[in-house]
């Protein structure tokens, strides 16, 4: 399996070579952040790109910045980005003291848009309007490609967690200018190239969630790849039930038994080792949090549900992975939003953390799921790289092309713009 490299993109630090003060830098990034009641829930993905539009800005460029925002029908003003522009400003003026003035135009097309970009000044930003305000975003419009790039002397894809669409901001706008990764960008590809291309060994990997059917996929790649994988959460129930265990009245993917069967033989194959909780946790509802036992998985009631991994299982996973050089993580293995039942999954992630801190282990995680079990276990930043990607970091996992990055690699950086 081919993973895409790093090598062969070409990267933001190409592009400062460049005599670029002036020029009309064209920049993709993720601005589709959780908004409540008109507030900002979350900043990550602001401080995501803050690196690569303030080494723009100390360039002395015209930095154009472009996202999506939500699932609007057409143009709809409670989905536009004009409410992100003020702390967009406040996160890059405490960005490394980058101070710049941040701009917004009405528009992401068109007269208004161009006239927006022409009178910006030299080191100043502009966040132009929601993409999906046009069918033709998502719809990979060749013309509406060229009507984006129209202003633009180059163009900068910052948002590897839009680059599994195959839109025009992500895979159009490379056939009229030449283009670029972005610094976050670079980092995400980089990390995923690391576990993968030619990860230190042993390599394990930690798969969890609610169902196998949504991550065969990923498990079919992973066993190609790594020495072992830990199955957990609700999915481990559907292998357990595979294999011929009682799991009582655990949530399962009965139809999916032999599916696990033979994911358990190609691993075997690929002499990757499969492994799954040797005891659990368990309760008669995910509510009766007063009211669970630790137990072997041959004790399991009907009446009971699998909600967690148990403590034998966590001293036994441990054991392996504190001989593990490199470890990837998607999915909780517990019903880690309830408590008791989140007690396994946030005791793995620290000693994972624990581990890295101590420089045994280069650690990458990913999953929305997963990036919320660290920020509550407050481990988020003692991972080697945790991806908030989601959909583009499940492809990669499952070994897919993702077409933001196939674009940048198709294209020509010396080609003139045609735009």
């Amino acid at each position: 399996m081919k993973y895409q490299k790093m090598s062969e993109l070409n990267t933001l630090d190409n592009l400062l070579k460049e005599k670029i003060e002036g020029k009309t830098i064209l920049v993709r990034v993720d601005l589709n952040v959780p908004m409540k009641n008109g507030k900002i829930m979350d900043f990550t993905r602001i401080q995501g790109v803050l690196p690569t539009i303030c080494k723009l800005v100390a360039k002395k460029a015209k930095i154009v910045l472009i996202s999506h925002f939500g699932r609007p029908e057409g143009f709809d003003m409670s989905q536009s980005l004009a409410s992100v522009v003020d702390e967009l400003s406040n996160q890059i003026e405490q960005f490394s003291n980058c101070k710049t003035k941040v701009h917004f135009g009405v528009d992401c097309i068109g007269i208004s848009a161009a006239h927006a970009i022409e009178a910006l000044q030299n080191g100043e930003v502009l966040l132009l309007e929601n993409l999906r305000f046009y069918k033709e975003e998502e719809a990979n419009d060749k013309e509406f490609a060229k009507k984006l790039a129209s202003k633009a002397d180059y163009y900068v894809n910052d948002a590897f967690s839009c680059s599994h669409r195959a839109h025009a901001s992500i895979s159009g706008v490379t056939d009229f200018l030449p283009s670029y990764t972005g610094i976050l960008l670079e980092q995400e590809v980089t990390s995923l190239e690391r576990s993968f291309e030619a990860p230190k060994k042993p390599f394990a990997a930690i798969v969890g969630g609610s169902k196998i059917s949504t991550k065969i996929d990923i498990l079919t790649s992973l066993s190609k790849r790594a020495d072992y994988i830990f199955i957990g959460g609700a999915m481990a129930n559907t292998f357990l039930n595979a294999l011929g265990h009682n799991i009582g009245n655990s949530l399962c993917e009965k139809n999916m038994a032999e599916k696990a069967r033979q994911i358990i033989k190609e691993a075997e194959k690929n002499n990757c080792r499969i492994i799954l909780p040797s005891d659990v946790v368990v309760a008669k509802s995910i509510n009766d949090k007063y009211n669970t036992r630790n137990i072997d998985l041959k004790n399991i009631r009907e009446d009971e549900m699998i909600l967690d991994a148990g403590f034998e299982t966590l001293v036994n996973w441990y054991e392996v992975i504190s001989k593990c050089k490199t470890i990837i993580w998607n999915g909780p293995v517990g019903a880690f939003e309830f408590e008791p039942f989140n007690n396994s999954s946030v005791a793995l992630c620290r000693a994972v953390a624990k581990l890295t801190s101590e420089g045994k282990l280069y650690s990458v995680a990913g999953g929305g799921d997963t990036v919320s079990l660290l920020s509550s276990a407050g481990v988020r930043d003692a991972f080697s790289y945790v991806s908030t990607a989601g959909g583009a970091f499940l492809e990669w996992l499952e070994g897919k092309s993702l077409p933001g990055i196939s674009a940048l690699m198709n294209c020509c950086t010396n080609k003139s713009k045609t735009a």
